[in-house]
């Protein structure tokens, strides 16, 4: 399963939340990425290591315009040598198969700069 090929579906209110079952099977092909809760909100987190706080932005903004591009936005955390992403939908309050998508694609990203 190559998830970073795949296309984020636009996602509307009464869209499926990912099954435990699906956890089971997506998160080992984005295993770096923590399984979080943050008010009863699961999440995909992940903190990834950088030189300084150029190479912070500039992965920020690689991953925001990868996001915009699929209509699938994170929470992005920039500080000095780090940035935090933070994936779920928002619409739905919880995981979508989009945050797993997302997640590998992020992965893809910073392993190429």
């Amino acid at each position: 399963m190559v998830l970073a090929r795949e296309r984020c579906v636009a996602c509307r209110r009464d869209s499926p939340r990912v099954t435990d079952d699906d956890i089971a099977e997506l998160h080992p092909t984005v295993a770096e990425w923590a399984l979080t809760e943050d008010d009863g909100i699961k999440r995909l987190d992940r903190t990834f290591e950088v030189k300084g706080f150029a190479e912070a932005m500039a992965l920020a903004d690689r991953v925001g315009a990868a996001a915009e591009e699929e209509g699938h936005h994170p929470k992005l955390t920039v500080e000095w040598g780090r940035v935090n992403v933070a994936w779920w939908t928002h619409k739905i309050k919880g995981l979508h198969r989009n945050d797993f998508i997302m997640a590998a694609k992020t992965d893809e990203l910073y392993a190429a700069r």
